[in-house]
């Protein structure tokens, strides 16, 4: 699977906006190449670089296959969300210390054989254990900001 965003490239810098130093909303996400038997996406989003590694920014779970993608800024109330390691359920804008080596965030779109039927609010540990054995391809998108 493939996944990109309009708004930066692979490896490259997450604007702004997307993060604590802008309005913190989500960015846009695009998907293909999604395997054929896919019934449900899940997305998570981790800062590897955190002290307390790593950190998840953001769990969507229940996405559709045939939906392409994630329009910028999508609210809560559209999507199925989990919980951060903060505790926040929705997106949590990248936010790295100050003066600190830019971090990596890696978006994580995984094709499961069959629904999660995980509840809102579950964690990317809670998400992960009802994947076991239901992921049939994923895709990654890893971005950078520092402050």
């Amino acid at each position: 699977m493939r996944l990109s965003s309009s708004a930066f490239a692979e490896g490259g810098t997450i604007p702004n906006r997307f993060t604590c130093s802008g309005e913190g909303s989500a960015p846009p996400l695009r998907w293909s190449g999604v395997p054929r038997g896919t019934r449900e996406l899940a997305l998570i989003l981790e800062d590897p670089d955190a002290p307390a590694r790593p950190f998840v920014h953001w769990v969507v779970l229940g996405l559709s296959p045939g939906a392409g993608g994630i329009p910028e800024g999508t609210r809560p109330s559209t999507l199925r969300l989990g919980r951060s390691t903060s505790g926040k359920v929705g997106y949590e804008p990248p936010c790295p210390p100050r003066g600190a080596p830019p971090h990596r965030y890696v978006f994580t779109i995984f094709a499961l054989r069959r629904p999660l039927g995980a509840p809102y609010g579950t964690s990317a540990d809670g998400a992960r254990r009802r994947m076991s054995g239901a992921v049939i391809g994923l895709g990654r998108l890893t971005g950078r900001f520092g402050r």
